[in-house]
This record gives C-alpha cells, sequence and structure tokens, in this order.
C-alpha cells in the first residue's frame, strides 16, 4: 500500500468517521464543521492506492503563537500499524518546526500507549509540575 500525508483540510462528515472508526469520542454535526473551519494544521493521510481516501488525520489548535495543542491523531483500523501514526506526527513537526514562535507551548493528551510515538517528537510527561485536566460538555 502506498500512503502519502499531506495539509489538507479535511471535511467534517470524513472527521466525524474518522474519530468514531478509530475508536474517539463521537463529534455532533455542528462541534466538527467549526473544529475544522477553526483547525491552525490539518494532516490528512491519503491511500494512494484507493482513489485518495483519506484514512488518517492529526491537527494542530490553538491561537499560532502562545498555546497549541495536537488533537485527533487517528488512523482507521485497516490501516493502523503501518507506520501511519508516525507519518502524521512528521508532518505535524514539520508545520511545528516551521511555523510556531519558540516560546510556543503546544500540548498533547496522550491514550494509553501513544505517549511512546509522542516522545519521538520531543514530547515529555509534565507530571507532577503541572497536571492534565479536562472538562467536556
Amino acid at each position: 500500500m502506498h500512503y502519502q500525508a499531506v495539509y489538507q483540510k479535511i471535511d467534517y462528515k470524513r472527521y466525524q468517521f474518522l474519530r468514531q472508526q478509530s475508536g474517539l469520542s463521537p463529534k455532533t454535526d455542528e462541534a466538527a464543521r467549526l473544529g475544522m473551519e477553526n483547525s491552525l494544521c490539518c494532516v490528512a493521510i491519503l491511500d494512494e492506492d484507493n482513489d485518495n481516501e483519506i484514512v488518517g488525520m492529526g491537527r494542530i489548535v490553538g491561537d499560532g503563537a502562545c498555546h497549541c495543542q495536537v488533537v485527533d491523531i487517528c488512523v482507521l483500523p485497516e490501516h493502523q500499524k503501518k507506520g501511519l501514526g508516525k507519518l502524521i506526527m512528521q508532518k505535524l513537526d514539520e508545520y511545528m518546526n516551521s511555523n510556531l514562535p519558540d516560546s510556543c507551548y503546544v500540548s498533547l493528551i496522550a491514550d494509553g500507549l501513544a505517549f511512546q510515538l509522542y516522545a519521538q517528537y520531543g514530547f515529555k510527561e509534565v507530571w507532577p509540575a503541572s497536571r492534565g485536566m479536562g472538562r467536556k460538555f
């Protein structure tokens, strides 16, 4: 199989599909549409053997200067274990290195063993100095 990582906004319906099929929580149409419109950076993984179908994605959200967050790293189950998460992170890392000021703080939440992937790109645990927290509506 042949894949390509590209900077590309993703249709909100495809975004919802990728999240749900990859085991992430569902998002409403309104949230998905607004989220895609307001993304700072979107990376899509295209399956070149299947009409460039988007089979994975990752995003950076935030103000682009002081605070950003890496979110929505996901790959459809049938395309997992092929290095695509690493491909997504490489492309996001290129964006961060080229576009974000040196003082920008980039955070993420790592589920399960995903912290091992993110550590390869300079992300470190912040505990005990800081504690990650969340609030869901």
